[in-house]
């Protein structure tokens, strides 16, 4: 049994929520799939805390952009993690390996196998994160031999697919950002929920099978945290799931 999480985006409150309730399912081990801090909420006390529970830890285009983008490049989520985390926490998060091989037949990545800024199993519509046509996975997953469980994050979007080549793929969700407030086209993306998502998956047998689940916490308090930010967006985001 594994707890995936991903895209906590600095989310202290919601990240406590899905480890407490993570420690009452008797899981064997944790993967974070990256985008762990960036964000107007506690971009370093989430860094510190990730960095007692050692998780093996996929990183995630944000913890990229941490080290690699300019400063007038960067959103806001980005501008206030660089700000709060030291040179040392930047660099730690821009070392985290781009893919994980957790055993011979899972792979976590954040985004694609390939590519920490692209979706998995989605693709834009104009404004509208659709679920991407069978041929597109397929082409983003490469051709070699797949491993049977895929985990993948970064849409914030929580999935089970049954994949090609009969992989199963399992996107947890997002524990912290339930819609990411920085892109102008979040103003227009469907209805979405409060909640901070995690999932868990099990292995019986020859075959995975996968819990979403999204747990309610102080989504408040956090969204009065973006707010002290002088950011509307993310407050109503963290509050309501909608810009």
């Amino acid at each position: 049994r594994i707890a995936v999480i991903s895209d906590i985006h600095g989310n202290l409150l919601a990240l406590e929520a899905v480890l407490a309730n993570i420690a009452r399912r008797g899981v064997d081990m944790t993967v974070n799939l990256g985008d762990c801090a960036a964000g107007p909420l506690w971009p370093r006390e989430t860094v510190k805390r990730l960095e007692t529970l050692k998780l093996p830890t996929v990183r995630g285009n944000h913890d990229r952009w941490a080290v690699d983008l300019p400063d007038e490049k960067l959103s806001l989520a980005g501008r206030v993690e660089r700000a709060m985390l030291s040179a040392a926490q930047c660099a730690a998060l821009h070392a985290l390996p781009p893919t994980l091989r957790l055993a011979e037949d899972i792979l976590a990545v954040h985004g694609t196998p390939t590519n920490d800024n692209s979706y998995l199993l989605e693709e834009l519509h104009g404004s509208l994160l659709a679920p991407a046509k069978r041929e597109i996975v397929a082409q983003r997953l490469g051709a070699e031999a797949r491993p049977q469980l895929i985990l993948c994050g970064h849409s914030h979007r929580q999935a089970i697919v049954h994949g090609p080549g009969g992989c199963t793929i399992v996107n947890p969700g997002s524990v912290g950002c339930p819609v990411y407030a920085d892109r102008a086209a979040a103003a227009n993306i469907e209805y979405r929920s409060p909640h901070a998502r995690y999932a868990v998956v099990t292995k019986r047998g020859t075959y995975w099978s996968a819990e979403l689940i999204a747990l309610d916490y102080d989504w408040d308090a956090a969204a009065k945290r973006a707010a002290e930010y002088g950011n509307e967006a993310w407050a109503r985001a963290i509050a309501t799931g909608a810009v």
